[in-house]
């Protein structure tokens, strides 16, 4: 089991998005704009970013 992490940062906020959005802003960890959060790379949070693109970035 590798332990390669992925960072991800909140640039837009969700308040406007379908609640299905919001709940998968709230499901990676996020509290505030522009806060960084890092996961472990798994195929599942890779799925909920590509989910909200729009909303994420993946940081270096």
């Amino acid at each position: 089991m590798s332990n390669a992490k992925v960072k991800i940062r909140l640039k837009r906020s969700p308040i406007c998005c379908p609640e299905k959005q919001k709940r998968v802003v709230k499901g990676l960890g996020f509290r505030k704009l522009n806060q960084v959060v890092e996961r472990p790379d798994t195929p599942s949070i890779r799925g909920m970013i590509n989910k909200i693109p729009h909303l994420v970035e993946v940081v270096p």
